[in-house]
């Protein structure tokens, strides 16, 4: 049996009721090197063994965390390690519970790889500012300019790293049915506990042609569609949300289109965030939203999780207005990454086509992060307002 079966039957219910132990696949660590050559582990693959598949214990092997024993077997000729997933079960009901849910930035070294290390520290803030989830490779994440091995990578990753702590949400989605099928299938494989898809955008569809995308990407585990016409150029109309809300896998919407269609879906029982950081406390607290996917949780998730959590809070919604508005004088993740390299968090890495702010909103920015109070921010290095100079821009990655 080749390895493609094998990851293909990867975490499917049908693989459980058929005989299957599911395990995690370790692929590729350099230098380090597994027993008799085999690679040890850096990411996972989930995997689906066969019942009467034997599995040996290493002898002092560990998993990635050091809790479990790896395992290695023969089955067909495939020698690999695994080891036994120990993850719990995001549920649709799982995912409908979430409050905030933070649409997570992507960071860089220098070569315009992606900063793991980095990475994780962004993710591991949100966890201890109690974000409930988080949206891996969304726009805010910048998955647009990576390929969908990279996409994956980084899904597969955040699983590993943190999927027991936080709601681990791929961005899947894509203009093209064929390719959100295919990531989609390899981010459940991976781990992720649900998805986000996105209309498609740019080649547009008629009604009929977005309501059978959408029944054929959201059809494999728990699913959130978004709906942002400011990028699509397309509104999803609110009557193939409420026909795909009769899905089981559908867990909700991210509506961008105001006050108006978070309270149209409110009162039909179809769970609702904002994708608008600017709205959302008024959509939570006012017109019946769930919650909100935000970008400004990246910078501040303690002040969201309060506005999101405490109930009704105008005079916190207005300190944030400041921030919010700063965040998007340019399009999304502009301000995001200008700002995260400021508080010295990630290394002032770009990539093309995306480009710093300029001098003066640099400047601004510190205004605004003494104003709301710098202990509230991410990090715990001072903010500096950077030179032009400081910033890498890289064009090939």
């Amino acid at each position: 049996m080749e390895l493609s079966e094998w990851c293909a039957r990867a975490s499917r219910q049908d693989c459980v009721d058929e005989g299957w132990r599911i395990f995690l696949l370790g692929v590729n660590r350099e230098p380090a090197q597994g027993p008799e050559g085999i690679p040890g582990v850096l990411w996972t693959l989930r995997l689906a063994v066969p019942q009467n598949c034997a599995l040996s214990p290493m002898d002092g092997s560990r998993d990635p965390h050091g809790e479990d024993h790896l395992f290695w077997t023969d089955y067909d000729g495939l020698a690999s390690i695994a080891s036994v997933v120990n993850e719990p079960c995001r549920s649709v009901d799982d995912i409908k519970k979430l409050r905030l849910i933070t649409a997570v930035k992507t960071p860089y070294l220098e070569c315009g790889r992606f900063d793991l290390a980095a990475y994780d520290k962004l993710v591991r803030c949100q966890i201890l500012n109690k974000v409930e989830g988080i949206i891996v490779g969304g726009t805010t994440g910048e998955g647009q300019l990576m390929s969908w091995d990279d996409h994956i990578r980084l899904i597969a990753h955040s699983v590993t790293c943190f999927g027991d702590e936080i709601c681990i949400i791929g961005n899947t989605g894509s203009n093209a049915t064929n390719e959100a099928i295919k990531a989609t299938e390899a981010g459940f494989d991976v781990g992720m506990h649900a998805a986000l898809h996105i209309n498609p955008y740019y080649g547009k569809t008629s009604r009929r042609g977005m309501l059978e995308h959408f029944d054929k990407v959201i059809g494999m585990g728990p699913s959130i569609i978004y709906n942002v016409p400011g990028r699509t150029g397309q509104d999803i109309p609110t009557e193939i949300v409420e026909q795909l809300a009769k899905g089981k896998h559908f867990a909700g919407i991210k509506e961008c289109m105001g006050h108006d269609r978070v309270k149209h879906y409110a009162e039909r029982n179809i769970e609702v965030w904002s994708g608008n950081d600017d709205e959302c406390h008024d959509s939570r607290w006012i017109h019946g939203g769930r919650g909100v996917i935000s970008v400004v949780s990246n910078l501040v998730p303690g002040l969201m999780h309060e506005l999101l959590h405490t109930g009704r809070d105008d005079a916190l919604n207005a300190r944030l207005q400041p921030l919010i508005t700063w965040l998007f004088k340019e399009p999304n993740p502009i301000g995001l990454n200008t700002a995260l390299s400021q508080l010295q968090v990630i290394k002032p890495v770009f990539r093309l086509p995306y480009y710093p702010l300029c001098q003066a909103m640099r400047e601004e920015f510190v205004k605004i992060v003494n104003d709301i109070g710098r202990e509230h921010f991410i990090g715990s290095e001072e903010v500096m307002v950077l030179e032009d100079d400081d910033f890498k821009i890289v064009d090939r990655y």
